[in-house]
């Protein structure tokens, strides 16, 4: 449900810090009341307006920039022919953002900045230390600022539909669902392993190297290999060389299950056994040195561990419920117009191509390409 109220949250890779989205570009301030600004240029015309809802060209250009920004940073850039259609994903989410917040109570703007900050914490405990998180947040072009900015937003407009739908989910609820889905609830054995990627891909294009550029990667991987094997800090090599820009700055490490991550991968770690550094993996996205830390038992998650993941996954349903006819009716409300005739909805039925919260997607994990 965040992705439709929240435009390019950045995406972090255990929230996860790369999640939901944001690129080096500052967030636009969507607090601020129309007709705050200086009087915009000529060259900078309205796409969209409405009863408190005003957005420029600019306003757009900034958070498709975002956007492209961070998509290429996870390895998967927006193509040419896919810039209108996000164009126009990035502009809907902007005017329901605007309504939302025009919607916001001071107790509303609290939570959403309460939970914003328990986000960046829990953020900066998954990556190990505020070095990590800051050094992540470098590799995804964006500023704690501009994170926390952006859940700030996001959490508000999730507050403001808290209350506007009534959504409370009681212990008794929660308990209810965990007893009705016990296999929702049980963890299987998993891998704790890191790696050191070495792309064979193009950033840019998402093309294959060519053959002798693939042969130069390959070298460098042999090389960080004997490195690593003769003891060199494992995770230092991985910040210092990897291609993975979602794990490099926690030293490469993963914990995932069967299917969690790219089947060649996923074989090698598997079949190691803790503490030990594997050959060279070659997967179509390149060459993968695995050093595995940890196996983990399968197990069945604890009502208590699971609590609040139980009511903030009935409160989304809740919501999801409710939020398409309750948009439109603000929508209409506001008189809403679209002023670009290239930017007015379109019925196609494709998935997004820019996804603000593809939350617990990971570069390395399937269906993405790490």
């Amino acid at each position: 449900m965040l992705r439709q109220i929240c435009p390019l949250m950045v995406l972090l890779a255990v929230a996860a810090l790369t999640a939901g989205s944001a690129s080096a570009a500052q967030p636009t301030p969507t607090n601020s009341t129309p007709g705050a600004h200086p009087s915009p240029p000529s060259g900078d015309p309205l796409v969209a307006k409405g009863k408190g809802v005003e957005i420029r060209r600019s306003d757009l250009d900034k958070e498709v920039s975002a956007a492209k920004s961070q998509m290429l940073a996870s390895g998967r850039p927006v193509k040419p022919d896919q810039i209108v259609a996000a164009e126009r994903q990035v502009l809907e989410q902007l005017i329901n953002v605007r309504l939302l917040e025009s919607k916001a109570t001071v107790a509303d703007k609290g939570a959403g900045k309460d939970a914003a900050l328990k986000r960046a914490v829990a953020a900066q405990t998954k990556l190990g230390s505020e070095v990590a998180y800051d050094a992540q947040l470098t590799l995804m072009g964006t500023t704690r600022e501009a994170v926390l900015a952006k859940w700030t937003e996001a959490f508000t407009a999730e507050a403001v539909l808290k209350r506007e739908f009534k959504v409370k989910i009681t212990d008794q609820e929660a308990r209810k669902f965990y007893d009705e889905n016990p296999t929702q609830f049980e963890a299987p054995d998993a891998v704790r392993a890191s790696h050191i990627l070495l792309s064979t891909v193009d950033p840019k294009t998402g093309a294959a190297l060519p053959p002798d550029q693939k042969a130069a990667r390959r070298k460098e991987a042999e090389a960080l290999l004997k490195r690593a094997r003769a003891g060199e800090d494992f995770a230092k090599l991985a910040r210092e060389s990897s291609d993975d820009t979602v794990s490099k700055a926690r030293g490469g490490e993963y914990t995932f299950a069967h299917g969690g991550m790219v089947p060649e991968v996923e074989a090698a770690a598997f079949a190691m056994s803790p503490n030990q550094i594997g050959d060279i993996v070659t997967s179509s996205y390149g060459y993968h040195i695995i050093k595995v830390s940890e196996k983990l038992p399968a197990h069945k998650v604890q009502f208590a561990d699971a609590v609040a993941g139980i009511k903030d996954g009935l409160a989304q349903q809740a919501i999801e419920q409710q939020f398409p006819a309750y948009i439109a009716t603000l929508r209409k409300e506001a008189g809403v117009e679209i002023l670009d005739e290239k930017l007015k909805p379109k019925e196609s039925g494709l998935e997004p191509i820019v996804a603000p919260e593809a939350s617990s997607e990971k570069p390395g994990t399937k269906p993405a390409a790490k």
